[in-house]
Order: structure tokens, then C-alpha cells, then sequence
């Protein structure tokens, strides 16, 4: 294909166990999932409909198991912040699920961090603008590599949390979820049809906070692929 300006490549994730890699497609992410995290933010813990914002799919940073990936400490602000998020990849097509269904679309799982210029998104919050650009900035989406269904199962329970250069940040149980990943996209897909290739990250529990240059992050979710991160200084 004959480009005006040179194509740059397709983002992809690593797949455990196999040297194919998982092309990404679109990146959704659901807000407020957590209850304790709803409560930290200052918003109402009663169960809500789900809400959701995007990131660009070359926001991902992919971290094979066992290496340790870098991000740039990003642009325009001075509060970035944490969050460790259970990430669910989207292997088939599906519109208008019923939670029933919804979870026959599922690739596989893996653990991931929504990283957030946290002052930019409030003072966009507050402004009662769309906070985008508190979420979506290059290498905002760190991940690990995708454990496949066939490979583990779904993931409906089991400890996740995130260290910040050895020291406990954020702990919880997936369980704990709001809406558990089958209602997730069961909503989600009422307002978007889910493709091959998307990525939809599930929310983040309480305990979110702010990290700096030389920061080393190390996320974990039962069962999958650990995650480990460090913040370099801005470019």
C-alpha cells in the first residue's frame, strides 16, 4: 500500500506462551469500577450503569513476562498517577451482548496499568469538559502479556495490586468489581460494536497515587503475567 507519509507500525501485545503477538485494535476503559476507588474520587458508591473513555491503541507499552518496560514521564503535567486494571482482549465480533453472551468474545486476559495525568483530568473535570487528555497520552496503557482463555479461563477472582519501588500502592480482588467483565462489555457493546483486536480495561481499585522519574512499578494479577514498569524523565 502507497502511503503519503510512512505508515508507522501496528501495536501489538505479547501472547504467553507463543511468539504471535495480539494486533490492538481500539482501547476502551471503564471509570469508577472499584467501589473504594468511586470513594476516593469523591463520587457515590451505589451501583451505576457503567461509563467509558478510549485511549489510542499506540498507547500501549507491551512487557513480555519477566522484563521490565520503561515509560516517559509524560507531558504537561505534575501528578501522574497509577492505576493497576485487570485488561480483557476482544478476539471476536459482538454488538448488542446480553451478559450471558458477552464473554464469548473474550480472547484472553491481561494485567494492566491506566496511567493518568491526574491534574489535568480534574481541572478538565471541574472546567465539566471531556477529560481525555488526563487519559490519553503516548504510553498510557502499560500491559502485559495476554494469558488466552483456552490457555487459563476467565478471570473472575483473585488478588490484584500494584508496588511502587517495593511498597504495597494498591490491593484488591478482581471480584470486587462493580460490574464483573461480562456485564463490562454487555455494556459496552450496547454503544460500540467490540472487534477483534480491542482492549477493554476493567478499572482500578482504591489506593491510587502519584509516581515520578525513576519510579519502578510492579503490578500483579492472580494468574496472569506480572507487570513491571519504570518511569523514565520526560523527553
Amino acid at each position: 500500500m502507497k502511503t503519503v507519509i510512512p505508515a508507522w507500525d501496528l501495536p501489538t501485545v505479547p501472547v504467553a506462551g507463543t511468539d504471535a503477538r495480539f494486533p490492538v485494535r481500539h482501547i476502551y476503559c471503564v471509570g469508577r469500577n472499584y467501589a473504594e476507588h468511586v470513594k476516593e474520587m469523591g463520587g457515590d458508591a451505589a451501583k451505576e450503569p457503567p461509563f467509558f473513555f478510549t485511549k489510542p491503541a499506540d498507547a500501549v507499552v507491551p512487557v513480555h513476562a519477566g522484563a521490565v518496560g520503561r515509560m516517559a514521564y509524560p507531558p504537561g503535567t505534575k501528578n501522574l498517577h497509577h492505576e493497576i486494571e485487570l485488561v480483557v482482549a476482544i478476539g471476536r465480533s459482538g454488538e448488542k451482548l446480553d451478559a450471558a453472551r458477552a464473554l464469548d468474545v473474550v480472547y484472553g486476559y491481561a494485567t494492566g496499568l491506566d496511567m493518568t495525568r491526574r491534574d489535568l483530568q480534574i481541572d478538565m473535570r471541574e472546567k465539566k469538559r471531556p477529560w481525555d487528555v488526563g487519559k490519553s497520552f503516548a504510553q498510557a496503557a502499560p500491559i502485559g502479556e495476554i494469558r488466552p482463555v483456552a490457555s487459563g479461563g476467565h478471570v473472575v477472582r483473585g488478588a490484584i495490586r500494584v508496588d511502587v519501588n517495593g511498597a504495597r500502592r494498591q490491593s484488591g480482588d478482581v471480584a470486587d468489581m462493580i460490574w464483573d467483565v461480562a456485564h463490562t462489555l454487555a455494556f459496552l457493546s450496547q454503544l460500540y460494536e467490540l472487534l477483534p483486536g480491542d482492549l477493554v480495561y476493567t478499572g482500578t481499585p482504591s489506593g491510587v497515587g502519584p509516581v515520578v522519574s525513576g519510579d519502578r512499578l510492579d503490578g500483579h494479577i492472580d494468574g496472569l503475567a506480572a507487570l513491571s514498569i519504570v518511569v523514565d524523565p520526560p523527553r
